[in-house]
């Protein structure tokens, strides 16, 4: 294993002296489908959204990485931003990511643990599904690609009425599934099968909001609460009307959570 390369895109530009977000990505999106629509709201604040390996403008991985080395990923990406003046380092910066990008956040408040002002983890969880059922995903789209995976995980995504009320972004979104790298999204797979750190949430020291849909059937509610009561400073919300993907589905109330929960530290 090793750390992968990763690339991100600056979705809005609130000025030099503005808070940064750093966005994380769900599995099979890329992160400007995922966070466009919710970055255009979070007004004040200059949003980086970043790409998961073989998906949006990240290279495909060529070996497997786990969850410490995708952390690693994003932590270099953002040090390398400020070293070339991208980002300065008088400007706070936040996370927020959702699913896979969430566990990604919870794995940076381990590991980075200063980087970060504050960490939104949105539709994740500190463990998320079993080892099995992501193996055997894993194998399915290494064999047969991610078009296998489409249809089930539209059926995730999405609250019940997105696709037809909003056709542009979910066909954003679900080209972005069909369009990732096949190997790297396996790789996925077997990373978050072997990811668990709900012993470990008590060492994350900065605040950390935990946001869930209030349809969604992969992470619930109760994934977001435990998060909120395993870390000191945790709090837990449910955005009404979206599923899985919270950025996408319902970006006015994401925005508005965010800012007020990133706010109050500038």
């Amino acid at each position: 294993m090793s750390v992968p390369q990763i690339k991100a895109t600056q979705l809005s530009n609130a000025g030099p002296d503005a808070p940064v977000l750093i966005a994380g990505p769900s599995l099979g999106t890329s992160g400007t489908a995922l966070w466009s629509s919710t970055a255009a709201l979070l007004d004040g604040f200059t949003v980086i959204a970043w790409d998961l390996p073989g998906h949006g403008n990240s290279p495909a991985a060529a070996e497997g990485f786990s969850l410490p080395d995708l952390a690693e990923a994003v932590a270099g990406l953002v040090k390398a931003a400020t070293a070339a003046g991208d980002i300065s380092e008088t400007q706070d910066l936040y996370y927020a990511g959702v699913s896979l990008g969430g566990a990604v956040g919870l794995q940076l408040g381990l590991d980075f643990p200063k980087l970060f002002t504050s960490l939104a983890i949105l539709c994740s969880g500190a463990k998320i599904g079993d080892a099995e059922s992501w193996e055997t995903r894993a194998e399915t789209v290494r064999t047969q690609g991610t078009p296998a995976v489409l249809i089930s995980s539209a059926q995730r995504w999405f609250a019940e009425g997105f696709i037809e009320r909003e056709k542009g972004a979910s066909a954003a979104l679900l080209h972005s599934l069909q369009d990732a790298d096949r190997f790297s999204y396996a790789f996925c797979c077997q990373a978050l099968a072997g990811f668990d750190v709900r012993e470990r949430l008590a060492e994350i020291a900065v605040p950390v909001l935990a946001v869930a849909g209030s349809d969604d059937v992969v992470t619930p509610a109760a994934f977001a609460e435990l998060i909120a009561a395993g870390v000191p400073q945790g709090r837990a919300a449910v955005v009404s009307g979206a599923a899985h993907l919270v950025p996408a589905e319902q970006p006015a109330a994401t925005a508005e959570l965010l800012g007020g929960f990133f706010r109050p530290a500038n």
